[in-house]
């Protein structure tokens, strides 16, 4: 079984920059896609971006420009860089895996059908 911990999150002022760290174990995740979601108070949840164990990269349309993933394959680790920050960014952040899902798949998929989903780590950001 594979446990999802989020990092990096935290409070910046618009304009800014965080980099958010999903480390996983359990066992590796070199092969699987890999992605992030997130949710605002109040709002459903949103999918943000998933990327392959080869590391090609697939983004929700909102999200193109702004975000850019990557992942360590030897560090079981995929990151979300997250650039001029909006206040209408601030959600709980969370992150996903899956050894069937390609990126586009996981767009659309549920947290229980995901073979991993992590507790989230809170961006808060300030105007």
């Amino acid at each position: 079984q594979v446990h999802l911990v989020e990092s990096g999150g935290g409070l910046v002022q618009a304009g800014g920059s965080l980099r958010l760290s999903c480390a996983a174990s359990g066992r590796t995740t070199s092969g699987w896609t890999m992605g992030w979601f997130r949710q605002a108070p109040g709002k459903d949840r949103e999918f943000v971006g998933a990327i392959t164990g080869s590391g090609s990269t697939y983004y929700a349309d909102s999200m193109k420009g702004r975000f850019t993933l990557s992942r360590d394959n030897a560090k079981n680790t995929v990151y979300l860089q997250m650039n001029s920050l909006k206040p209408e960014d601030t959600a709980v952040y969370h992150c996903a895996a899956d050894n069937r899902a390609t990126p586009q798949t996981m767009e659309i998929m549920l947290p229980v059908d995901l073979e991993a989903w992590g507790q989230g780590t809170l961006v808060t950001v300030s105007s």
